[in-house]
């Protein structure tokens, strides 16, 4: 496990650092390039036989085609759809149902057509509806009447259901690779920001003094439970739909098993009507992606506050930030606004899909078809903010003197002040606070800081105050007093960081 996670950590910091950032699934980038016919080069009423079987004796509408045809975005699956189409021709020759000698044919005439794709000199028809049928099509083009056997104990609707879950397995594969990028540069800044004071707010105010590097290593949880959630919905999807045919499984001895081991499934799919009628696997996929979205969301407001004129608690480089058209002096932080917005386009997609599923009766409906649009646009732009997240972290340079200077004001140490009654004094708690809170009062009518305020001030509220408070009253003071499991101070972000370095980035 951790050899496979650390090459994928390396893959990802090379598509981060190296290649385009974010540039999700690349080879489908460059098939995007590839036109769609409108129609093949035959007629539509001989396609329509061809697909068929002479059911139909004509062609549909061309407004029937526009609708009804999805080769236009599932066009990238073809790689899954090779691989299961290989994975099922060599299960059925094993189980002597085709021979092995046509068993071979498909599959190098299946690799004919992958290398073709791959080159670009595919010839992709919107008159053969899908991706499956198109890959069918060149095939028989290529080896002529073995092709017609591969269909043999399988539909379209156990076909796509198993491209879509190879396909979206391999994408949180990577997705999670990505992720892990993202926590190595968060638990890098904590590193080497253990000490460095600054505010913790709660409401948008002062709260408390904390570190930069504690508040650091709060998003490396968060994204380390996105991780898990993913890894959750990968477990749950791991399981082979192919085999099951139309809705009812078959009549052929095929070996199901067999084919989901050769496609590195846990299983087959236990139901023939569950396996090409729930697209729950695209729907917690789409949930986990959505709270992700929005965790990326939160910590992009955060780089935009921070990077601020007000806050300037962080510079960004050129590498992450724009320009104005009209205002000279601006440096906008760009990307962390872009990334603010992403949760609206991938939570967009969850509804989507759960809109489309919410009153589809079992098992498959063309509905279905609906699914994919959503989930790849979510998978791209999902890779694309975690990437330009990752690459702002590995970026951004906390200003350490402007950190501290916020703590200047809003009494961020007040709880440090009713922390010392209570220890020392033995007050109750809430008496403590009320203690507090009227020394506070006192310091803003004054206009001062809590540790600027005379101890004889402090006195006519408490008057066993000493001057041993001044103390805990110092920024540095206060994180180091917070030693507690999961806390703030200098030395247990410090062992944290470890930890999670150990957690995340090696097990």
């Amino acid at each position: 496990m951790a050899v496979r996670q650390n090459r994928l950590l390396r893959l990802a910091t090379a598509a981060l650092h190296l290649d385009s950032p974010g540039a999700p699934d690349r080879a489908f980038t460059e098939l995007e390039k590839v036109p769609v016919m409108s129609n093949p080069s035959d007629t539509k009423e001989a396609a329509a036989n061809a697909m068929w079987g002479g059911r139909f004796a004509a062609g549909p509408a061309e407004i029937m085609e526009q609708i009804n045809a999805s080769i236009d975005f599932d066009k990238r699956l073809y790689a899954q759809d090779i691989q299961g189409s290989k994975a099922h021709a060599a299960m059925l020759a094993a189980q002597g149902i085709v021979s092995q000698d046509d068993a071979d044919a498909i599959a190098a005439g299946l690799d004919k057509v992958l290398a073709e794709i791959e080159a670009g000199e595919f010839s992709f028809s919107r008159a053969l509806e899908d991706i499956h049928m198109n890959v069918e099509a060149r095939l028989r083009e290529l080896i002529g009447d073995p092709a017609g056997r591969l269909h043999t104990a399988r539909s379209r609707n156990d076909q796509v259901a198993t491209d879509v879950r190879l396909w979206l397995r391999d994408r949180i594969d990577h997705l999670d690779a990505r992720l892990a990028v993202l926590q190595e540069a968060l638990i890098s800044q904590a590193e080497q920001h253990a000490d460095a004071v600054m505010p913790g707010y709660t409401h948008l105010q002062a709260a408390q003094p904390v570190t930069f590097g504690h508040h650091m290593l709060a998003y490396v949880e968060m994204i380390g439970r996105d991780r898990g959630r993913l890894m959750d919905c990968r477990k749950r999807l791991n399981e082979c739909p192919l085999g099951a045919a139309a809705l009812a499984g078959t009549s052929f001895p095929i070996d199901r098993h067999a084919t989901a081991a050769a496609l590195g499934f846990d299983r087959p799919t236990a139901n023939s009507m569950d396996s090409v009628g729930a697209r729950d696997f695209i729907m917690e996929f789409l949930s986990a992606a959505s709270i992700l979205a929005v965790h990326l969301s939160r910590f992009s407001e955060e780089i935009v506050i921070w990077a601020s004129d007000r806050f300037a608690f962080i510079d960004l480089s050129d590498a992450f930030t724009t320009g104005s058209s009209i205002m000279p002096q601006k440096k906008n932080p760009d990307a962390a606004e872009l990334v603010r917005a992403k949760p609206g386009r991938i939570i967009g997609a969850l509804v989507a899909l759960l809109t489309v599923m919410k009153g589809l009766p079992m098992t498959f409906c063309k509905d279905m078809q609906e699914d994919k649009e959503p989930l790849f646009d979510a998978v791209d732009n999902l890779e694309l903010a975690v990437d330009a997240t990752a690459g702002m972290v590995f970026d951004m340079k906390p200003r350490r003197d402007k950190l501290k200077d916020a703590l200047a004001g809003g009494f961020p140490t007040a709880t440090d002040l009713a922390d010392w009654l209570v220890r020392v004094l033995n007050m109750p708690f809430r008496d403590a606070h009320h203690v507090t809170g009227s020394i506070v009062a006192m310091a803003e009518k004054k206009g001062v800081d809590i540790a600027d305020l005379p101890l004889e001030d402090m006195q006519t509220v408490a008057p066993a105050i000493t001057g041993d408070i001044y103390s805990v009253l110092t920024a540095e003071a206060s994180v180091a007093s917070r030693t507690s499991y999961g806390g703030t101070a200098p030395e247990t972000v410090r062992a944290a960081a470890a930890d999670a370095r150990r957690r995340f980035l090696t097990e």
